[in-house]
């Protein structure tokens, strides 16, 4: 996991002078100076993609990388955060209809989406692998043709369509439902960040079932998501991610929810909004 941590380090560090002087400083509508004057930062953000968002069986508030970098983004603005739940789908979705102000929910940053929706620098890059039964070959030209699961609306559905044209996909709402197709025998494959699988197979009872294929499906970066034309919150959210990174916040969040000796995290207050 190392290997994605310092590929987004580098990332942020090249990328923040040039996307920070590319967002405009006066913007057409100013988004932040509401979410201040309400005092509520509304976040979009996964409640079924463990470890970057999930519902904790403990206290039954969602947990997760990107909770954190949520809550670390609502302190740094000064507001309470609200949660809306949301799955890939829905994200974009629930951005440019004002139901949320923000989407940090593992969101890759590809120029399709870039041209409805703004991001920030990267704050994480990951990539796309398969998970398969631990019998099954380890190569992935060996799953061209195979019935592949995906989770609705990600970038590793469309991986998948462009680099295993005459694999029959099977799109799903969520990776537990892609997981249940693959014990199920309904696919012999299922696609998501590497990051995911690996906590999705970390508490799966039968894990020893299965493993997660070494190759890499497609390298991505992720950023949070802002509404177009929204510069002082685009701004805003860049500069506080910069902030995490000097001060070694970002890696303490980082280690975590990845690091292998790290310490259970402690879950922050927050409201959860419906959509």
């Amino acid at each position: 996991m190392a290997y994605f941590r310092q590929n987004s380090r580098l990332t942020r560090a090249a990328g923040a002078l040039l996307m920070l002087s590319l967002a405009p400083l006066a913007a057409r509508a100013d988004q932040l100076a509401d979410i201040q004057r309400t005092g509520v930062v509304r976040v979009a953000t996964f409640d079924a993609n463990p470890p970057f968002g999930a519902i904790d069986a403990k206290t039954h508030r969602i947990v997760g990388y990107d909770v954190d970098f949520a809550c670390a983004i609502a302190d740094a603005l000064g507001v309470k955060l609200a949660l809306v739940p949301t799955n890939p789908a829905n994200r974009i979705p629930l951005l440019q209809s004002g139901k949320a102000d923000l989407i940090i929910a593992d969101i890759t940053i590809t120029p399709e989406r870039a041209q409805v929706i703004d991001f920030s620098i990267p704050y994480f890059v990951t990539g796309q692998q398969f998970l398969v039964p631990a019998a099954s070959s380890d190569k992935l030209e060996d799953y061209a043709s195979a019935r592949i699961g995906a989770v609705k609306g990600t970038t590793g559905e469309q991986a998948l369509h462009h680099r295993f044209p005459n694999a029959r996909v099977l799109a799903y709402d969520d990776i537990p439902l892609a997981l249940s197709a693959l014990r199920n025998g309904n696919v012999k494959a299922i696609t998501q960040d590497s990051t995911i699988l690996a906590g999705l197979l970390a508490g799966a009872p039968d894990k020893a079932n299965y493993k997660i294929l070494p190759a890499l499906l497609s390298a991505e970066q992720i950023g949070i998501g802002v509404k177009k034309g929204e510069g002082v919150l685009l701004n805003a959210v860049n500069q506080q991610l910069i902030a995490l990174e000097h001060s070694g916040e970002a890696q303490r969040i980082y280690n975590s929810w990845f690091g292998p000796q790290s310490p259970a995290p402690q879950p922050r207050s927050f409201t959860i909004t419906s959509h």
